[in-house]
């Protein structure tokens, strides 16, 4: 397996809030922040942390579908609304469907191990909550292979794709099982978020949310076979934004290796968008994007001690437990049901609430997730941090885009 052939670090990571249902401050029919908004905010959110935002080299922005929800393009342009001094910079929008975040990190990893910048900015961007929900569905189907399973999908396209993957682990793996770990995973997201003032679902008061959860089952008629509205991620109007840099570009920032955590592995891998998923119950292109992370750091799962994965829905949440190598194949629905993915438990995942909780802004939860990693690794979590021990001193992030074709894993570990 192949290393970074230089030490490359994730810093100075900032996001927005996550707007949409569920905040104080959203209403569908009153206006909202555009695009731009989202992008100058999170950027300047970062460039406040360093010394001279002009030592910035280059940009990347993640971003699914500003052309059809927004009806904008060219989004490498807006760059200059973070700083004046980044015009004439080199920007580049990258896109992967749901892990067109995760790409804007790994195009900018790419940028610094070329030596063509030293200091990267990486934004991850959606605004979304600009049609109804029945139609925004058809627009994210394009991360399906839209010519041969949109015609005749159902109207929730991506939902019963996952669905469908509920279905199929409920009835190899037991039912009820399954449900009760769902409803763990719903029910662990909503705890999580209330302890992040930007998450979508941070004002949610329900007491009892696992119970919430198991009381509204699957119903066909109105929605999916095997998944209520609680089991999927929330419509998001967000972005989040970081710094990758070399050592020559920490200097430039004015931080030291221990203000920033150190990329120690990377997977990038892609499936075939035109066919279906071999087995339903296991994520393969995450378990070899992982495997390839893993294996350039040299390190096996266990000695992860903060994770976050893409939990689109709920049963994705339980089957990256299993593409993650923390259980067996058709395990996932046990170690959930059993508080090891909880804050206190025996490996966190997701403690800011994760897609479901946080919120999930297509092209941006692959950035959101790592720049929750930097501030876990380095202690700046505030109220979301997690206690990461000595002995597993390392963080792994999973974006995942489409139905399992593009993925995106990093470890992470916290500068010397």
């Amino acid at each position: 397996m192949k290393t970074l052939r230089k030490p490359v670090y994730f810093l100075c990571g900032d996001y927005t809030i996550s707007l949409g249902t569920g905040r104080k401050e959203f209403h569908p029919k009153k206006p909202r922040p555009g695009l731009e908004h989202y992008i100058a905010e999170a950027g300047k959110g970062v460039v406040a942390q360093i010394s001279d935002p002009a030592a910035i080299d280059e940009g990347f922005v993640g971003n699914f579908m500003a052309g059809r929800f927004n009806r904008q393009g060219h989004l490498g342009a807006f760059l200059s609304l973070v700083d004046p001094s980044l015009k004439y910079k080199p920007s580049t929008r990258v896109e992967g469907a749901c892990a067109s975040g995760g790409l804007a990190l790994a195009s900018s990893v790419s940028s610094v191990l070329a030596e063509k910048s030293d200091l990267v900015l990486a934004i991850g961007v959606e605004v979304q909550n600009t049609m109804k929900a029945i139609y925004g569905a058809d627009v994210l189907a394009a991360a399906g292979h839209y010519a041969g399973e949109r015609k005749n999908g159902h109207a929730y396209f991506f939902p019963s794709k996952f669905s469908d993957r509920a279905g199929a682990y409920k009835e190899r793996f037991g039912l009820e099982k399954t449900w009760e770990a769902m409803g763990r995973w719903y029910e662990q997201a909503i705890l999580n978020a209330r302890t992040c003032p930007q998450a979508q679902e941070y004002h949610n008061k329900d007491k009892d949310p696992f119970a919430s959860h198991q009381a509204m089952k699957p119903n066909p008629r109105s929605f999916c076979d095997h998944i209520n509205f609680y089991d999927c991620s929330k419509v998001s109007d967000a972005a989040a934004a970081l710094l990758i840099a070399s050592e020559e570009g920490l200097a430039k920032a004015g931080k030291k290796t221990s203000d920033a955590v150190e990329l120690v592995g990377l997977g990038h891998s892609v499936g075939d968008l035109t066919a279906p998923p071999e087995d339903q119950t296991v994520l393969d292109t995450s378990r070899h994007a992982v495997s390839q992370a893993l294996a350039m750091a040299g390190i096996d799962i266990s000695e992860v001690g903060v994770i976050e994965v893409h939990d689109c829905f709920t049963m994705t949440g339980i089957l990256s437990v299993e593409a993650l190598g923390l259980a067996g194949h058709g395990e996932g629905a046990a170690y959930v049901i059993s508080g090891k993915t909880r804050r206190d438990g025996e490996t966190p995942v997701n403690a800011t609430g994760g897609l479901i909780g946080w919120g999930h802004p297509t092209g941006g939860s692959g950035v959101r997730m790592a720049v929750d990693l930097v501030k876990q690794l380095t202690g700046t979590a505030g109220e979301s941090q997690v206690k990461v021990s000595a002995d597993r001193p390392y963080g792994l992030m999973l974006s995942m885009g489409g139905n399992d074709k593009s993925v995106v894993s990093c470890v992470l570990r916290r500068g010397a």
